[in-house]
């Protein structure tokens, strides 16, 4: 059961204040404590732009990340950046990423870098406040690594990341984390072609440490690179078996798929609480109160109140700020309409 009906809260990223993104451009310009200055301010204004909204659950932004995803190559060993396949010119999409090779054996000897992003939340955030973090699953993770002569596919990479995540997550359960979301986006992107057993199998070893000692939570989508997706957007080829994930709740992109598949949303709520994504964070459209309510109210036959939570769809980082928090605002009144017409504020 959710800690409120209709719970209100993130995926996980917020978007950067527009002067981090010129001082993370002009680093050497700034001395360690600059910087830590710089990151400690950052986290401050997203948590503020959270709690000014009105979420039940915040997280810290993924302020001190350049991705949600490619920022913790830098903190595993055996990595090194490959640009050759970049394509630098025309519309934005998935092949401007950047690639990288294995050197060597994968290691993370200091860690992923999400404990010190928690102990940074915790000591700004408000005493009270939900909070929650997250981190990448270990087969997203493997998505822009090439094997090179260490492993065979990306099925073996994904193997070698995810003890590192695992032990990433047991080190937060010691300093009680109280809820850790895994975004497997990669695994709601490619259900429809790849081994969907095979996907269960390797998200219950990666959060095995935190089963029953920590609310896990668990992000699907199709992509949101500068706005843009890139799977098969249907959440049908996750069924059954994506119900036989260990998770507490799971979060799926829903206003993308202009809630067709809402019915689906069922299947979930008989074995996991569920947040469904009520915000299209791909659209300059500012969804008002009443959108949200009427969205909200789509989901409540197959998901009951106290099951339910509401978010985004993706994460925000690559929405505008200003637009961002209108849209946090508009959801969580949204969200309050709906309670106050069930009798449950």
């Amino acid at each position: 059961m959710q800690p409120v009906p209709i719970k209100t809260t993130v995926v996980g990223s917020m978007p950067f204040p527009g002067w981090l993104e010129f001082s993370s451009q002009n680093l050497s310009a700034f001395g360690p404590a600059d910087i830590n200055e710089m990151i400690e301010d950052a986290v401050v204004a997203s948590v503020h732009d959270q709690v000014a909204a009105g979420l039940d659950v915040i997280t810290d932004g993924e302020q001190t990340r350049f991705d949600f995803n490619l920022s913790f190559y830098g903190y595993i060993k055996g990595i090194q950046n490959n640009e050759t396949e970049l394509r630098r010119f025309g519309p934005p999409a998935h092949d401007q990423r950047g690639k990288h090779n294995i050197v060597e054996p994968l290691t993370a000897p200091r860690g992923l870098g999400v404990v010190e992003e928690y102990q940074r939340l915790k000591r700004l955030a408000q005493e009270g406040q939900g909070l929650k973090v997250s981190i990448p699953g270990p087969y997203t993770l493997s998505g822009r690594l090439l094997p090179g002569n260490f492993y065979k596919d990306r099925w073996e990479i994904t193997e070698a990341l995810l003890p590192l995540v695992s032990k990433e997550i047991a080190d937060l359960v010691a300093l009680g984390v109280p809820e850790i979301c895994v975004d497997e986006p990669s695994m709601s992107c490619y259900a429809y072609r790849e081994d969907t057993k095979r996907f269960v199998d390797i998200f219950n070893r990666t959060v095995a440490p935190g089963v029953g000692k920590t609310r896990l939570s668990m992000h699907l989508c199709f992509g949101n690179y500068k706005g843009r997706s890139v799977g098969k957007k249907t959440i049908a080829p996750m069924l059954p078996d994506f119900l036989d994930m260990t998770v507490d709740e799971l979060h799926s992109e829903m206003t993308i798929l202009n809630f067709a598949e809402v019915n689906l949303l069922e299947r979930f709520a008989e074995k996991f609480d569920v947040a469904v994504g009520v915000i299209d964070v791909k659209s300059y459209y500012i969804e008002t109160p009443d959108d949200v309510a009427e969205r909200i109210r789509k989901c409540l036959p197959y998901v009951p109140a106290d099951k339910l939570a509401v978010a985004p769809d993706c994460g925000l980082s690559q929405t505008a700020r200003w637009a961002a928090k209108q849209k946090l605002a508009n959801m969580v009144a949204g969200a309050r309409k709906v309670r106050q017409e069930l009798g449950v504020v």
